[in-house]
């Protein structure tokens, strides 16, 4: 299935139905009375999310979704039909946004989640509404009310618990193929992940989601490369890894490239918590990686981890360290819904 993380829709939502102009007849009642029904009331455009969908591509084939208008009223009192809602079914983790991609107008997060995103029109009244003492026999009625149309973008951000960041070729997708079932195309070129990739990794008896993005390159904030897209898909992660490539020339140059775009981008990506890592270290051998490992230290000021997801080299401890990183997120946001409930 193609990867689809942004796509435009156009919504409308069902006008009411018109009133009916209506008078009882019957044998012998000579002088029956207004009995026009009123309209219905136009169908909703509601969004829901589940989580059977992982991506947008559905609406790359279908662009317009119509609400049923309502039906007519008719004699006899009788009120017409409300037109049936059009429910939109979306990934979870959707964003929706207005035409200028800046304004959100919904965030969906949660399994299950619906929204009334546009109303139906109401019904209009038919003559029977407009009988008075002074007007027994009106001819009055009103037309349905419109329905909202809206021109809308959804954008999906990946529900990760832990995302993958690096310059292109930095090892993203070999490490998550290593410590996941999921297969990424692996390849020794700039840029051979195009989207985004999941992985469930299970460390003991804790399991957590890794999310790979296509590399970021100097610029990529501004829509350079592939990563100013992307990036959002690692807005929610708790924690980021950051991977270097342990045979390049500039190592601390790398990270704060990175840095930098983290930071241009915004979004509280800055602030996340971040472990960094050199891979690629059986290239290089033991005592060079490490030595390659403490030169960034010293140049950056922060812990550097050795791995090869080839050889399997420190992998499990590392993902142990993010499965705990997670869990404590998770407690966390309980409790801080625990409070906001309360």
């Amino acid at each position: 299935m193609k990867f689809l993380d942004q796509a435009k829709i156009y919504l409308e939502s069902g006008k009411g139905g018109p009133g009916c102009v209506s008078f009882h007849r019957e044998k012998f009642v000579e002088f029956g009375g207004p009995d026009g029904g009123n309209g219905g009331k136009g169908g909703d455009v509601i969004i829901e999310t589940v989580d059977t969908l992982n991506t947008l591509i559905d609406f790359r084939y279908q662009q317009h979704f119509r609400a049923e208008p309502g039906h007519n009223g008719m004699g006899q009192n009788r009120t017409g039909a409300n037109g049936k809602d059009c429910i939109i079914k979306v990934p979870v983790g959707t964003v929706i946004l207005a035409e200028d991609k800046e304004t959100v107008l919904a965030d969906l997060t949660e399994p299950g989640q619906r929204i009334i995103f546009l109303k139906g029109g109401d019904g209009g009244f038919g003559n029977a509404h407009y009988k008075t003492s002074t007007n027994q026999a009106p001819r009055k009625f009103t037309p349905g009310w419109p329905g909202q149309e809206a021109a809308v973008w959804l954008r999906l951000k990946l529900i990760a618990d832990v995302g993958l960041v690096g310059l292109p070729n930095a090892g993203k997708s070999t490490f998550l193929a290593s410590c996941t079932n999921a297969k990424p195309k692996i390849a020794d070129y700039p840029f051979t992940t195009l989207h985004p990739n999941l992985g469930v990794v299970k460390a003991g008896e804790f399991d957590f989601v890794i999310a790979d993005i296509p590399g970021l390159i100097e610029g990529a904030h501004e829509g350079h490369g592939l990563g100013d897209r992307f990036l959002g898909h690692v807005e929610r992660t708790s924690v980021l890894l950051h991977l270097i490539d342990s045979t390049q020339d500039d190592l601390p140059g790398a990270y704060k490239t990175i840095r930098q775009e983290l930071e241009a981008y915004g979004f509280g990506l800055e602030d996340k918590q971040e472990i960094i890592a050199l891979t690629k270290s059986d290239a290089l051998g033991p005592e060079l990686a490490a030595d390659q490992a403490k030169m960034l230290k010293k140049a950056i000021r922060k812990e550097v981890i050795v791995i090869s997801a080839v050889a399997q080299d420190n992998i499990k401890p590392l993902l142990f360290r993010l499965a705990e990183i997670v869990r404590e997120t998770r407690m966390l946001e309980r409790e801080s819904q625990k409070a906001r409930s309360v």
